[in-house]
Order: C-alpha cells, then sequence, then structure tokens
C-alpha cells in the first residue's frame, strides 16, 4: 500500500505545483524537488532491506564482497545520476541533465573495468589452449 501513498503524495504535489508554477516558478520547482527527495528517503529503507539479503546471498554463494559491493556502487551512481538529471530537467536545464547523465555513465564504467577483467579473464581461462 506504500505505491498508494507515493502516487498520493505525487499527485498532490502535481496539483499545488501547477497551481504555484503561474506566480512563483521557484516555489514550485522547489516543491518538486523536495517532493522528489521525499520519495527517495522514503525507499532508503527498502533499499537497505534488499542489500542486506543480497549481501546474505553472495556469502551463502561464496562469491567475494568486492563483488556485490560494486555491483551496489553501480547501481547507486546510476539511480542518483537519474535522479539528479529529472530535478536538473524539472528545472528546464536539459544540457545539465545529460552531462550528469553522461556523468554517472562514465563512473559507471570506470567502476566496471575490474568487473569486466575478471569475465575476460574467466572466459580465455575456460578456452583450450593452442588454438
Amino acid at each position: 500500500m506504500e505505491i498508494i501513498q507515493i502516487v498520493g503524495l505525487g499527485l498532490i504535489a502535481t496539483v499545488l505545483i501547477l497551481i504555484i508554477r503561474e506566480q512563483k516558478p521557484m516555489f514550485a520547482f522547489l516543491l518538486a524537488a523536495f517532493t522528489g527527495l521525499y520519495v527517495f528517503l522514503f525507499l532508503i529503507g527498502k533499499i537497505d532491506a534488499v542489500i542486506t539479503v543480497l549481501e546474505e546471498l553472495a556469502d551463502r554463494s561464496g562469491i567475494p564482497d568486492i563483488y556485490l559491493q560494486t555491483i551496489l556502487k553501480i547501481i547507486g551512481i546510476a539511480y542518483i545520476a537519474e535522479f539528479g538529471a529529472q530535478i536538473v530537467r524539472d528545472a528546464g536545464q536539459e544540457s545539465v541533465a545529460s552531462k550528469i547523465e553522461f556523468a554517472g555513465k562514465v563512473l559507471i564504467l570506470v567502476m566496471a573495468v575490474p568487473i569486466i577483467g575478471v569475465i575476460i579473464e574467466t572466459v580465455i581461462g575456460l578456452l583450450p589452449e593452442g588454438g
């Protein structure tokens, strides 16, 4: 039922933003930003529960912690970059939003390089020697 609360908050915020935007565009933007931040903070507890379950599964499967931590950081970068870009886009700054998304993609690539290296080494190890 939490989704009903989130959607309700979003609808109320949207109506208020539409009313306020004509007279005070800055307040409308702030309301949109704070609404997004509130939803994000509301979901932090859920995200923490998912991370805990993933850590338990990784421990049982024998996957080294560094890989799970790296994947979780990559997911975090993706969500934060998207959230930031949407806030900036709400302010009408499409070009800055594009730069935030690009930076997120580059940081994800940088974080993924060690995992890609391990995958390549594993594949090479599976190939028969002497071509």
